[in-house]
């Protein structure tokens, strides 16, 4: 699992292509000469989703193996997250919400005013990207859920070693009631034995 851009749009800055504000990007998993290219590629689809996202909507778009995670407010700021498939689309809009939250915190609404791309700062953003890697830690409703399950395979794991021992112990009582057949037979046969030589 893994977040490889989150950006801050401005979807109503008087044109009609939404404007990047900041951006932040983990390409550590393509080699040097392929960044550029992703980064750009990354920045086409926040512009093209988030435009075609309508205000107060969340949506998922699905390209290859990557997920673009749009949030539009209904106040023209956006949020993209760009995720490989396997990361949670609840946590990719719980970090949305908390980055958009974050921004506006920071910036109030002077976002508005601002036709630049890049054109605005907002530090803690890289810290979110850094952070929402791992979707467990990051979510504390994941984080219960990842628990439950390793709590459930381990109950799972518990019950096949019940069962395990089960089957050994039936062997065992099989065992020994082969064990007592064969005491039976052999005490019946000393006594056999024994009952036709009497010494006295």
């Amino acid at each position: 699992m893994k977040v490889l851009d989150i950006a801050i749009l401005n979807t109503r800055a008087g044109g009609e292509e939404p404007i990047p504000l900041v951006a932040a990007t983990d390409l550590s998993s393509f080699g040097y000469f392929q960044r550029q290219g992703v980064k750009e590629m990354l920045t086409f689809f926040s512009k093209t989703f988030t435009k075609r996202t309508q205000p107060g909507q969340r949506q998922s778009i699905t390209h290859e193996s990557y997920v673009v995670h749009c949030y539009v407010r209904s106040d023209g700021l956006a949020g993209a997250v760009t995720t490989d498939l396997e990361y949670p689309s609840r946590v990719a809009f719980v970090l949305l919400t908390e980055v958009l939250d974050g921004f506006t915190n920071a910036n109030g609404t002077s976002w508005r005013d601002s036709t630049e791309p890049y054109s605005m700062m907002f530090e803690p953003l890289e810290g979110y990207l850094v952070k929402y890697q791992d979707p467990a830690a990051a979510d504390k409703v994941t984080k219960i859920q990842k628990d439950l399950d390793d709590t459930t395979q381990i109950l799972h794991k518990t019950i096949d070693s019940v069962l395990e021992r089960g089957v050994k112990l039936d062997n065992l009582v099989e065992r020994s009631d082969d064990l007592s057949r064969q005491s039976k037979m052999f005490y019946k046969q000393a006594k056999k034995t024994n009952s036709c030589c009497v010494i006295s």
